[in-house]
């Protein structure tokens, strides 16, 4: 049963989620040697014991995706899970969740460190099933969002990523750090650990990454380990991703 002032415990995670899956970084893309990329395309999955999440979106850079300068991300998420309301003795609720960020942004690379930072729209809905009166984040929510993403490459065969953000929505947190060696000239592989986080809620997780495996026009990231969280439910959880280069 969540304890008392953990009635949104699981409301919390899901919008956590999402704001993870919109900052997952993987290698940075490269641009063909004759042309230049301008829009990217990327998706996701999000599952654990007591939630399961999608997202979707495009990165617009005017000045291409692999050059210096300005950039717009647009996603739209949403996921189903469930929680135990403390506000309702116990009882079991489940709910869902849609969201859309609207987040300008700009991209820096300098020798082997590549820097994104965004700030815009967020704007979630949330629905309960029973409803559930004493849950802040039920209804139409509107805040600003700010988001940064990191990757750096040390040597030839290694590679350090980091991503942060934070919305102004039930002041929602969440940070991702990984580290990976390349594995047969084809993608990165290593540790992963991360933090979701928001007014009365924690969820940790620990696990491994594999990192910009690429087939023809895409590159894939996959994740998988243990989370818990500050109502003491843990579970394994899944993480898949995919960036692609439309061919217009």
């Amino acid at each position: 049963m969540c304890r008392g002032g953990c009635v949104s415990a699981a409301m919390r995670i899901a919008a956590a989620f999402v704001i993870g899956s919109v900052c997952v970084t993987a290698a940075p893309a490269r641009a063909a040697d004759d042309e230049e990329t301008r829009i990217l395309l990327f998706s996701g999955r999000d599952l654990w014991r007591n939630g399961a999440f999608a997202y979707g979106g495009l990165l617009v850079a005017p000045g291409g995706v692999d050059q210096d300068g300005i950039a717009l991300k647009l996603m739209l998420a949403g996921g189903l899970y469930r929680y135990n309301a403390g506000s309702l003795g116990g009882e079991r609720v489940v709910g869902a969740e849609t969201a859309l960020m609207v987040m300008p942004g700009w991209r820096v690379k300098r020798g082997d460190l590549e820097v994104k930072v965004f700030f815009g729209l967020d704007v979630e809905n949330h629905r309960l099933w029973p409803d559930d009166p004493a849950n802040r984040l039920r209804g139409h929510a509107f805040g600003l969002r700010f988001a940064t993403e990191v990757w750096y490459e040390p040597t030839a065969t290694t590679m350090l990523a980091g991503d942060a953000a934070l919305s102004s929505i039930a002041t929602q947190q969440t940070l991702r750090l990984a580290f990976g060696w390349r594995v047969l000239d084809q993608f990165y592989f290593g540790p992963e650990t991360q933090y979701f986080g928001s007014d009365g809620y924690r969820h940790w997780r620990l696990g491994a990454h594999f990192t910009a495996l690429k087939t023809r026009d895409n590159e894939w990231l996959a994740a998988g380990g243990w989370a818990r969280d500050s109502d003491g439910r843990s579970s394994p959880y899944v993480r898949l991703g995919v960036t692609m280069r439309p061919q217009f």
